[in-house]
């Protein structure tokens, strides 16, 4: 078995930080159930608990799969997060929250698949591009294949519908595609495109002209679409410079909707304000720079490609929902990682940590890398 000191240790300890810290700025955020109900704290408290403890104990089997293992896989990988996703379609098996088909009900658990399918994406078009190596500056073997990728998850995201997720693996492409030396012309116009695509939502679909509305004007429906960002920029201004102080949020107690999901930075700032904000921004800093670090020094293309799309989307990810909260992008519904609640967010996450910490296991061993890892 591989050793725990054989990995990036700073890269492990950025990485214990944030979930730790996460979990209890997420038990101070479930408190706002007790105002509720005591029964939901406790459930949502032991959820949040056994969720953790799966992740973890997912995060270390990965660290003894050699890389290669993604690689030759990529395609079954990618093909069965794309069948797992389609699942929420099927009566009876996915499940419906808020009008939006996101989950699929196993029992007693539910997984949301999308998390699933942002992780094959990221390792299919990973081994896709490493592969083609120095085709990726020619339309078959570059933009063409992204662009196909990059439809076939809109196609199933958009119905669900699941535009934050959508945002996300576009954004973790497009890293990869960058690292793989692809042509700026091709980038800039896929940017293009995505901008294009984003005004066409908003003009044709109600849901996402919605969401743009309310970003462009927070105040002009105060009891419904403009709520939530209206309840979370009082919580982030009532914090201050130090905050109330851990577990004193006032918002989180039947104002601030989701409190425990895409609203809990608002709670956190709420308690810790402006410095604490800073310091947890500064830590998913911390994490994107030593991940990129590893990236650098990885031993393979496809390892490089594979820590750089990872490292993209969690960071992406949790900056997206914290600039949501600020009022600084639209509203997505995306969780921050590591702290908000659901076990599907939080297990994808450390899985991929796991893989990371295992090809920061080889980081600038270049011989005999390809054999090792």
């Amino acid at each position: 078995m591989l050793r725990f000191s054989r990995f990036d240790r700073p890269f492990l300890i950025i990485t214990g930080i944030l979930i730790v810290f996460g979990f209890f700025i997420f038990a101070s955020a479930s408190l706002g159930y007790l105002a509720r109900e005591q029964n939901l704290f406790s459930s949502v408290f032991v959820n949040q608990l056994v969720s953790l403890g799966i992740s973890i104990l997912a995060l270390i089997v990965v660290t003894q799969i050699k890389p290669t293992f993604w690689n030759k896989n990529a395609f079954f990988i990618f093909l069965g997060a794309v069948i797992a996703t389609l699942l929420v379609f099927v009566p009876m098996l996915g499940g419906e929250h808020g009008g939006a088909k996101r989950w699929i009900w196993l029992g007693f658990i539910s997984f949301q698949p999308s998390e699933l399918l942002k992780f094959g994406f990221i390792v299919y078009y990973a081994a896709w591009c490493a592969g083609v190596r120095d085709k990726i500056r020619t339309m078959r073997y570059g933009i063409v294949p992204l662009c196909i990728l990059v439809a076939i998850a809109a196609l199933i995201l958009v119905f669900q519908p699941d535009f934050g997720t959508l945002i996300i693996i576009t954004i973790g492409a497009l890293s990869i595609f960058f690292a793989s030396g692809a042509s700026w012309k091709h980038i800039i116009g896929i940017v293009f495109a995505g901008l294009v695509g984003i005004m066409l939502a908003g003009t044709l679909v109600p849901y996402v002209k919605d969401r743009l509305m309310t970003f462009v004007d927070p105040s002009r429906d105060p009891l419904g679409a403009g709520y939530q960002i209206q309840q979370s920029l009082i919580a982030i201004g009532s914090g201050g410079i130090t905050g109330r102080g851990f577990g004193q949020s006032v918002q989180k107690f039947n104002f601030l909707p989701e409190p425990i999901g895409d609203s809990i930075f608002a709670v956190f700032a709420e308690e810790w304000g402006f410095i604490g904000s800073i310091i947890l921004i500064s830590l998913f800093v911390a994490f994107l720079a030593r991940g990129y670090r590893i990236a650098n020094r990885a031993p393979t293309s496809f390892t490089k490609l594979l820590t750089i799309g990872f490292i993209t989307t969690i960071v992406a990810q949790s900056f997206i929902n914290i600039g949501a909260m600020l009022g600084i992008i639209p509203l997505t519904g995306d969780p921050l990682v590591f702290v908000s609640h659901g076990g599907s967010s939080l297990l994808i996450a450390l899985i991929e940590i796991g893989i990371i910490l295992r090809i920061s296991s080889h980081s600038g061993n270049e011989k005999g890398a390809l054999e090792k890892v």
